[in-house]
């Protein structure tokens, strides 16, 4: 599947382009194999290691080059799907600690930065979602009284608190505290480099093709006929899923994103603190700041999957997330895009991602990551699988499972 284009911003600026691991040779054996080196892979992967897990790690491309490298390395507890609508369409228990789930991946990301061999640029960041327009501003209020209800770390800001802070009027906001930026690229390498320098097995350019299974284990046979013999396998090929097990609660579409050139020091006003912001439209903007002093802006989703369209679009979805950027920030007039990519997005009719088993595959456990959460969502499921696979239990897995019974009900941010 073709996931990317453009040029993307991670691998371009990433010193060291990783380790150059073997390509599978011959047949092997382990506990768990995991398919798949995105983030999803690697975190699944290291933590599985870190249990004491025998792990071997494969992808067909290179660590962090499918999906993970168009990541944008914005990290929010708050989702694409708001509290309320969560507690809406899961009951007040699930969908509180749906978000729960999203403050402890973040402390859990920020932990597990500061223990790899190489630093991913992990910073924590207040959150700025701004109503797009009036009529959204007691969709926002809403949302602010359930999240201070529940205890997160939330402020409102009306008109006048906001725009005595930013350079842009809105008619209110809300202000989070404890998310993150990431370089989502340099994480997934990290990951991979730090379990491999402590045993952990990994192979590039080693597809796999078709597999086995019986009762105690499954095999795996790549495409130049070597097999891998595991106890479990735990299968993290994000969207490319959809071509080997099409899931119907699961759509495809594309996203665009830019980084501007580097922005002397001082030249943006009123962007207090590198915040992250975003709104409430959909398909909304979002944007960060870099560690080299870049903007990354995305956004300007289409409900369209087929590569050549998708790019087709590139040049003109860029100029405009730069003339809106531009709007916000009128001190950024002139500013030049370095990089503009697209890539393909996929998300569930409930936005939650798909972790746990699926009939049909036995001995095997899927992270599929799809939503607009996707470091997040990794770092639970990280946690998710090395409970089903070590103790068979996770009790946090029901909530993710292909048998939940909100799959069927589309969930939005506006209920």
């Amino acid at each position: 599947m073709n996931l990317t284009s453009g040029q993307l911003y991670w691998p371009a600026i990433q010193s060291d382009q990783g380790m150059p691991y073997p390509k599978l040779e011959e047949d092997i054996a382990c506990d768990v194999l995991v398919v798949g080196g995105g983030i999803a892979g690697t975190s699944c992967a290291y933590a599985l290691h870190k249990a004491g897990v025998d792990t071997v790690l494969v992808d067909k491309r290179r660590i962090g080059c499918g999906s993970t490298s168009a990541n944008t390395g914005l990290l929010q507890y708050s989702n694409d799907i708001m509290l309320t609508s969560c507690i809406e369409n899961f009951g007040e228990q699930a969908g509180v600690r749906f978000y729960r789930l999203g403050l402890e991946a973040l402390d859990h990301l920020e932990r597990e930065s500061s223990e790899l061999d190489v630093f991913p640029d992990f910073y924590r960041r207040d959150s700025l979602c701004f109503a797009s327009k009036t009529q959204d501003v007691p969709l926002l209020k809403k949302e602010f009284d359930a999240l201070a209800a529940h205890g997160f770390p939330a402020r409102y800001l009306d008109s006048c608190d906001l725009n005595d802070l930013f350079a842009f009027e809105k008619p209110a906001a809300i202000l989070t505290q404890g998310d993150a930026e990431v370089n989502p690229f340099g994480y997934a390498r990290s990951l991979a480099l730090t379990g491999h320098r402590r045993g952990m097995r990994i192979f590039e350019r080693t597809e796999v093709r078709r597999l086995a299974s019986d009762r105690s284990s499954v095999t795996f046979v790549t495409a130049e006929g070597k097999k891998i013999k595991a106890r479990k396998a735990v299968l993290t090929m994000g969207y490319e899923t959809q071509e080997i097990q099409c899931n119907s609660s699961a759509s495809l579409s594309s996203t665009y994103a830019i980084a501007t050139e580097p922005v002397v020091a001082g030249t943006i006003s009123g962007w207090p603190d590198r915040c992250l912001i975003w709104e409430t439209a959909r398909p909304y903007l979002y944007m960060r700041r870099t560690a080299d002093e870049r903007v990354i802006v995305g956004g300007l989703d289409i409900d369209l999957a087929e590569p050549e369209e998708r790019d087709r679009r590139l040049e003109g979805k860029s100029k405009r997330l730069l003339a809106d950027t531009i709007k916000l920030f009128p001190s950024l007039e002139g500013i030049r895009i370095d990089y503009a990519w697209s890539g393909t997005f996929c998300s569930t009719d409930d936005g939650l991602p798909l972790i746990g088993e699926q009939d049909g595959f036995p001995n095997c456990y899927f992270a599929l990551i799809y939503g607009g959460n996707g470091m997040i969502y990794s770092a639970m499921a990280s946690k998710i699988i090395v409970g089903l696979i070590t103790s068979g239990r996770h009790a946090d897995a029901a909530l993710f499972g292909f048998d939940r019974p909100t799959l069927r009900k589309r969930a939005f941010l506006h209920s």
